[in-house]
């Protein structure tokens, strides 16, 4: 009957339908016409929304809309220009680069992509850069955002599929550093071969290097401070959420003294959308995750694959490769609730560290929402900057390929993902 659910589902999607209600739609109908009481989809949607690890993702959201409110975006913009800003393709390195500290921010790449198309778009543009590499950079440098802790797609995969949130976090640091030496080499290929000139006519001094540091060091603290505390137990990844709040609140009103109360007002509004959106899905999730529980989808996925290799990492580039095509057409938030309670009891009986993987999966799935067709970072940024969608991809094609070569790079060596990990926990 899962199969068949399946399809309504994927129906539902391409007609146009809001993807809470589709998947909602498509799994109470399990429990209408299936094996079990209709109650239990009821009572499903209802107990999810008590586990207090969730308690992280709504923390998560308001800090990082707190922080953006709060005057610490544009001095680290300042803090990016300053570093990259004298390598040849000038803004489009300012923007991977403020994708990396962001990471430590926003943990949402949506967020961070939209932000970055306001502010760095209009220059990027002014300075010459065609829309498509202007939006390209924009979007796929986003990507950084979501796999540098904290991240809300880490926190969703730790939840559902019941891996540590605190190593997930930590797994993330390598491969977020990685992927901004990717892109940001990719990206000066480009501008050498185009003529795209750098922001800044020399390098800073050191003296400009530390003034920039200095009026960043509350934003650059907070990642260290998070991982510090949830590694020695100071606080839970949930607990992390509301000192993140705690922390942008005093920083923008006491330390920087930008954030005002129509300011945090602005902030609690993003935040009730946001968090609402991401709530509505997982809810309808939760009937989705007993359901093929019920159905032993999790035992016949391990079966068929163990069936087809027992290699762990030619079984991981299988997924992966599903998981990157799936992307295209789904919201990553939608992959990561449906897909995390069956892959992870998988890939853990194969002998795959689910840390390793979620950090791999994480990348590609948030990845779907750079390419078309229904890319959610790619609309947001080429709607902003008014770029057509066919010249976007003809553009973030040598990015996304970037991106790819890491994921097999992270793959074939895990101790990208699980150095870190191993080291502190």
């Amino acid at each position: 009957m899962s199969g068949i659910l399946t399809l309504l589902f994927l129906a539902l999607m391409f007609l146009g339908m809001p993807v809470a209600f589709a998947i909602g739609i498509s799994a109470f109908l399990f429990y209408v016409f299936g094996p079990v009481p209709t109650e239990i989809g009821v009572q499903r949607i209802v107990s999810v929304t008590q586990s207090f690890p969730l308690l992280a993702v709504p923390l998560f959201v308001l800090a990082g809309h707190l922080m953006n409110e709060a005057g610490i975006t544009s001095r680290l913009i300042r803090l990016s220009t300053v570093l990259t800003g004298w390598i040849s393709g000038g803004l489009a390195q300012v923007a991977i680069m403020l994708s990396a500290l962001m990471g430590g921010v926003s943990g949402s790449a949506v967020a961070d992509a939209a932000m970055e198309a306001r502010i760095l778009g209009p220059a990027m543009l002014e300075r010459g850069y065609t829309r498509g590499y202007a939006a390209a950079t924009i979007a796929v440098g986003s990507l950084i955002t979501a796999t540098i802790p904290p991240s809300i797609g880490l926190i969703l995969y730790g939840f559902m599929g019941n891996v540590s949130i605190g190593k997930l976090f930590v797994g993330g640091i390598i491969p977020g550093a990685l992927m901004t030496v990717f892109l940001m080499t990719t990206a000066y290929l480009i501008a050498k071969r185009r003529g795209y000139k750098p922001e800044l006519d020399r390098l800073p001094t050191g003296r400009e290097l530390l003034s920039s540091l200095n009026e960043c060091k509350w934003a650059l603290l907070f990642p260290v401070l998070l991982i510090v505390g949830i590694r020695y137990g100071i606080f839970t990844p949930s607990e992390a959420g509301a000192f993140a709040v705690a922390y942008a609140i005093v920083i923008g009103f006491v330390v920087y003294r930008e954030l005002n109360v129509t300011a945090l007002l602005e902030a609690l509004r993003h935040s009730v959308v946001d968090t609402g959106m991401i709530m509505l899905i997982i809810m309808f999730s939760a009937m989705i995750g007993y359901m093929i529980t019920l159905e032993g989808v999790p035992q016949a996925a391990t079966g068929f694959l163990a069936s087809v290799t027992r290699d762990p990492n030619v079984l991981m580039l299988l997924l992966i490769a599903f998981i990157t095509l799936l992307g295209m057409f789904l919201e990553s938030t939608v992959i990561v609730l449906l897909l995390t309670p069956i892959l992870v009891p998988v890939v853990t009986r194969l002998g795959i560290d689910p840390v390793h993987f979620g950090l791999v999966m994480m990348t590609t799935v948030t990845l779907g929402g750079m390419t078309p067709p229904v890319g959610v970072a790619m609309y947001t940024v080429c709607g902003m900057l008014n770029c057509p969608i066919d010249e976007y991809t003809r553009e973030a094609a040598p990015l996304i390929g970037a991106v790819l070569v890491l994921v097999a790079l992270m793959i074939y060596v895990p101790q990208i993902v699980l150095l870190l990990p191993n080291l502190l926990f």
